[in-house]
């Protein structure tokens, strides 16, 4: 018996589509409308007016959710936890993306109360959080980043820029918090220089610069 022909050509096109529906699919547990997803968006309902601490506002938390949504990031570094907020938005994009998060705290009590708030998010496996002091910790990351979120001590963000710089892929995103702070506007200026680096600046909720890696 011959094969029937119009059977046999649409045996490749289904095995493509079959094979498509794996490539960019995350996983069931981190799809829109998952059990994580209504657990950290019920989380941080609940704490939206209470997170103190030098933390961010809730609108620069999902500043930095969309950054990484929309490029896809997967290696982030955090310079200054507090208590997680910021944490928690930044990996809860990673959760999506298939990535991971590094934060740095120097003091052990805010570092302490941000791991029970990522237990509580759900996202304490896409975190990893690191005790000690960031002018030592930072250098020592290993490997490439494609996205920094720097929030610690403002007279200190140029030189952990030039520690993740050579680090940093191209594509990848540099962002900094409270940019019109002392310290804080010497980095700002100083990255806005840089003809490898297209920088803007976000002002709807403690001002936000955002600093794209365009070549080497």
């Amino acid at each position: 018996m011959k094969p029937n022909k119009s059977v046999c050509r649409k045996i490749p096109v289904l095995m493509l589509i079959l094979t498509g529906m794996h490539i960019g699919v995350y996983s069931q547990e981190n799809q829109p409308g998952s059990d994580l997803d209504k657990k950290v968006s019920e989380f941080l309902k609940s704490r939206e007016n209470s997170w103190h601490d030098m933390n961010v506002p809730y609108s620069d938390g999902k500043l930095l959710y969309d950054l990484i949504i929309k490029n896809k990031y997967k290696r982030a570094v955090e310079i200054g936890t507090s208590t997680g907020h910021s944490s928690i938005w930044i990996a809860w994009a990673m959760s999506k993306t298939g990535g991971k998060l590094i934060t740095i705290e120097i003091n052990e009590q805010r570092r302490k109360e941000a791991l029970a708030n990522f237990e509580k998010a759900g996202l304490s496996k896409y975190i990893d959080s690191r005790l000690g002091d960031a002018h030592e910790l930072v250098p020592k990351i290993t490997g490439e980043v494609d996205f920094v979120f720097s929030d610690a001590d403002k007279d200190w963000y140029l030189n952990y820029f030039k520690a993740l710089d050579p680090k940093l892929a191209v594509g990848g995103c540099f962002t900094s918090h409270n940019i019109e702070m002392q310290g804080a506007r010497e980095f700002f200026e100083h990255v806005k220089s840089l003809p490898n680096y297209k920088t803007t600046a976000d002002y709807n909720g403690a001002g936000m610069s955002i600093s794209y890696k365009t070549t080497r």
